[in-house]
């Protein structure tokens, strides 16, 4: 799936919560770093001149972030640096399983590869997650996940005050938050809302 998608599943599952900005960084990040491991491409194509080949990327990419060792990883620096850690970590957890599970749902290449996960390294290589009824990378079935991570990320950002620009500006996400309330009000200003 797109790491764009990854990035929003992950702050909406944050922001679904009562976190504060560093415990929603750890829990987006968590949705979207075990893509890290896909970076390869870069040295690839900076690397090859004419004759591009994904060699670093086909070889690590669902290999290095997106097993149970990576994960444990992440919930200890989690653990170690939030004041709310077990809700943080536990939150982590899910968004990084959450990662997962859309991988094995929507990534599979254009050339039908499936992308299996090897899930327990690094302590065994013994289980290997895939499914073989995984949409396409640019299947419909991606576009309205990503659609629906795009909505909710709106409606928290409307009803909380909280945006995703957050983890790079806190300015720019209150002018973000700032458009959407003049554009659609004030939520405290809706009727119903204090009864």
């Amino acid at each position: 799936m797109n790491p764009v998608t990854h990035l929003l599943t992950g702050w909406a599952l944050a922001g679904s919560f009562r976190t504060n900005r560093l415990e929603r960084a750890f829990v987006t990040i968590a949705g979207v770093i075990p893509d890290i491991d896909g970076a390869g491409i870069i040295y690839d194509y900076l690397s090859a001149g004419s004759n591009f080949q994904p060699l670093l990327y086909w070889k690590y990419h669902h290999i290095l972030g997106h097993n149970i060792g990576f994960c444990l990883l992440l919930c200890l620096i989690s653990f170690s640096f939030t004041k709310r850690r077990l809700i943080t970590t536990l939150l982590v957890f899910l968004s990084f399983h959450i990662h997962i599970l859309f991988d094995i749902a929507g990534s599979r290449g254009p050339d039908g590869y499936q992308w299996p996960i090897p899930y327990l390294l690094p302590f065994s290589d013994a289980w290997h997650l895939v499914w073989q009824g995984q949409w396409g990378l640019n299947g419909w079935q991606n576009i309205v996940v990503t659609l629906i991570a795009l909505l909710t990320m709106l409606y928290i950002a409307f009803k909380r005050g909280i945006s995703p620009l957050e983890l790079v500006s806190v300015k720019a996400s209150n002018a973000f938050v700032s458009s959407l309330r003049k554009r659609f009000g004030n939520p405290h200003d809706i009727k119903g809302e204090n009864n």
